[in-house]
């Protein structure tokens, strides 16, 4: 039976509840990708492609050296200043032995001339040129001396002594490890210190550091 149409009507209306939409591409929404920044990508790939990108730069601003510190933060105070100075009137500053850093040094003589130095460390690191002048745990640079005098300030573990420095005879040749802010890093009152023993002559000796004043054997 047909009902007749209705004056106007340019076709007969399809119920609400039957209306549907037909998905073009099977497994993929009918919709169009509207957050979708790249072709082809769903809402949802693109939205969690923008939530990774944001947690990478957010990351990224974050970064920074190790040295950084939080601003107004003071570093809490490493060890204990001593009364005790060395020979250039720089404090001893004691630390525990347990963790305590330790130096070993080693002196050959070299085959042009001079003599190369090797330094040995434990639980310590030498802190780049421009340090920031405070002390910082395990950190700083080593001071060279031979028999007393100073000749070298190192942030490395290799050193060439010139022939100039050891005249012949027997010499000390004494590493010496100090915080970036200038004092002296120290065990039971005695510097972390490490001396070798060498003689300068035609049959020049090599020399072999004793055990270093923090009580390890270098």
């Amino acid at each position: 039976m047909r009902f007749p149409r209705r004056k106007g009507d340019a076709r007969a209306r399809v119920p609400s509840s039957r209306r549907t939409m037909r998905n073009p591409t099977p497994g993929r929404s009918a919709g169009p990708d509207m957050c979708s920044t790249l072709p082809g990508m769903s809402w949802t790939r693109g939205f969690l492609a923008m939530l990774a990108v944001g947690a990478l730069l957010a990351g990224t601003a974050g970064c920074g050296s190790g040295d950084a510190e939080e601003e107004g933060v003071s570093p809490a105070p490493v060890g204990r200043v001593l009364e005790d100075r060395d020979q250039e009137g720089r404090p001893y500053r004691e630390v525990e032995r347990k963790g305590a850093p330790g130096v070993g040094v080693e002196v050959q003589p070299d085959a042009t001339g001079g003599w190369d130095v090797r330094l040995t460390v434990r639980r310590f690191r030498f802190s780049p040129a421009g340090a920031a002048a405070r002390a910082v745990a395990g950190s700083g640079l080593a001071h060279l001396y031979v028999d007393g005098r100073l000749v070298a300030r190192l942030r490395a573990c290799g050193y060439r002594l010139a022939d100039r420095l050891v005249p012949r005879g027997t010499h000390h040749v004494t590493a010496r490890l100090y915080a970036d802010d200038g004092t002296v890093w120290a065990v039971d009152g005695t510097p972390v210190e490490s001396t070798a023993d060498i003689t300068a002559s035609k049959q020049r000796t090599r020399g072999r550091g004793s055990p270093d004043r923090a009580g390890e054997a270098s």
